[in-house]
């Protein structure tokens, strides 16, 4: 069994005893030459031109297109237009078989026809209740005048009577007489008086004629009007964007309910993006604001347009309210308009693809809300949202003498006043600075109160100006470019 000489583990213990000692000193030097502070990066509060921008996304839809539904229902028999086809307004596009309409037709005109013969009897009837009117209106009249020589004559016999003058058989043939021709006035007065109520009925038979013909001749016209509409013709000039039909397809027409639906017509010409907007960014929003346009088909291109409508109403309220289910968990967008200016792509028309939009694309949008120019600005990352102490605390003493509980701190919560702030840079700490802020675009931010030109503000990192950094912190600041060289 061998044995370590004494001499050897001392000089061992030498060794290891030295070599702690230099990790020892290694240790502190290190610690010492560790820079004392948060490492940040830091920036100048400059004068800048921001432009605020609000970003959706939504597709490329024709500004004019017309959805062509046929009024009448049948079979298409002709058909003359294809899907990408030009048209003008008022060509001819689709025929329905007119068969049925062309019978009804027919029966319309039968009815005018039958209606005016009613009428024309009705007036002949007018005409011979006129002529026997005239007729009776004379026998009365003939009788009139004899009933009054008869009441004379009768009068002087009965003084003749009295006298003794004639006989009583020449007075009671007098009296007789007068009493005949009374009779037949009457009897004329009768007849007169029903030739009239019979002129009456007559001259309603034309005036009911009269409405009968007008209820005929606005049947036939409305039967017209349906065989017209068995030729389909486009309302509009533009392309066939979209085509439903086959000839030989049966159709059901609008007049009866919800028609099918033939094809669409749309201006190419004219193309906007529909996109949603949230309400938080709607009222950012203005017409005419300009606007930059990316095209999922046309990556690294940028086109120009403007806003041109803005939604009124939110674009999933009519579903919510029919559906009896509010409430504020769910997203509310608005819908806008943007129409694409032609001359930021007039460079890609060329024969042969004069549309380089088509229906339903993809799109992106950066609508310019509010610009400023010359403004006092700083990177949008080096303002930071923190509570106001002072405040809060007293929020909190006033809330625990009005109500005690759980209660309590919901209000509490509620009431808690968030300031917005900036760390500006004095030699090798930090003050922390309350400031008034204003627009912003995707990599600053105004400043409309707190900072004056030429300060110096922490930028960076995130988790140093959210959390860590406090006001009176020291700092380091490091050297974006020399991290990037390490690397």
């Amino acid at each position: 069994m061998s044995t370590t000489p004494p001499k050897r583990k001392k000089t061992l213990l030498y060794v290891l005893l030295g070599l702690l000692g230099l990790l020892i000193v290694a240790a502190v030097v290190k610690a010492r030459q560790k820079p004392k502070g948060e490492e940040v990066t830091v920036g100048k509060v400059e004068r800048r031109t921001i432009r605020e921008t609000v970003s959706a996304s939504g597709k490329i839809f024709p500004e004019t297109e017309v959805k062509i539904s046929s009024d009448v229902s049948g079979e298409v028999v002709d058909l003359f237009v294809e899907e990408g086809d030009s048209v003008t307004a008022g060509q001819i596009l689709a025929k329905i078989r007119p068969d049925e309409y062309q019978s009804a037709v027919e029966r319309g005109q039968a009815a005018v026809n039958s209606a005016q013969s009613q009428r024309e009897i009705s007036s002949a009837n007018v005409k011979g209740s006129n002529a026997q009117i005239d007729q009776l209106r004379a026998d009365k009249n003939r009788i009139s005048a004899q009933l009054d020589a008869a009441r004379s004559a009768h009068k002087r016999n009965d003084q003749l009577f009295k006298e003794g003058v004639i006989a009583e058989s020449d007075f009671e043939t007098s009296l007789s007489n007068l009493r005949a021709l009374e009779s037949s006035l009457a009897a004329a007065e009768a007849a007169l008086k029903a030739s009239e109520t019979g002129l009456t009925s007559a001259r309603e038979n034309v005036r009911v004629s009269e409405f009968g013909i007008t209820s005929a001749r606005a049947t036939l016209k409305e039967l017209r009007t349906s065989l017209q509409k068995t030729v389909i013709t486009a309302p509009v000039s533009g392309i066939v964007s979209k085509l439903n039909i086959e000839k030989g397809e049966r159709v059901v027409g609008t007049l009866q309910m919800a028609g099918t639906e033939l094809m669409r017509v749309a201006n190419l010409q004219s193309m906007e993006v529909q996109v949603e907007v949230s309400e938080n960014d709607i009222l950012k929003v203005s017409l005419h604001d300009e606007a930059d346009i990316e095209v999922d088909a046309y990556l690294g291109r940028k086109f120009k347009g403007h806003v041109t409508e803005i939604a009124s109403s939110a674009s999933n309220v009519a579903s919510a309210v029919s559906g009896g289910a509010l409430n504020t968990d769910q997203v509310t967008n608005f819908v806008v308009k943007i129409r694409v200016d032609p001359a930021s792509y007039a460079d890609m028309l060329q024969k042969g693809k004069l549309y380089p939009f088509r229906p339903g694309m993809s799109a992106s949008v950066e609508i310019y809300t509010n610009d400023s120019d010359n403004t006092l600005s700083v990177p949008l990352i080096a303002v930071t949202a923190r509570e106001d102490e002072d405040e809060n605390e007293k929020s909190k003493a006033k809330d625990k003498e009005e109500e005690k509980g759980p209660a309590a701190k919901e209000v509490s919560k509620k009431n808690e006043v968030v300031k917005e702030i900036v760390f500006v840079v004095s030699s090798d700490t930090v003050g922390m600075r309350e400031v008034k802020t204003g627009i912003q675009d995707n990599d600053y931010i105004e400043i409309v109160s707190g900072l004056t030109e030429g300060e110096t503000v922490v930028t960076g990192p995130f988790s140093a100006i959210a959390r860590k950094l406090k006001a009176g912190s020291r700092i380091v600041i490091s050297d974006p470019d020399k991290k990037k060289n390490k690397k």
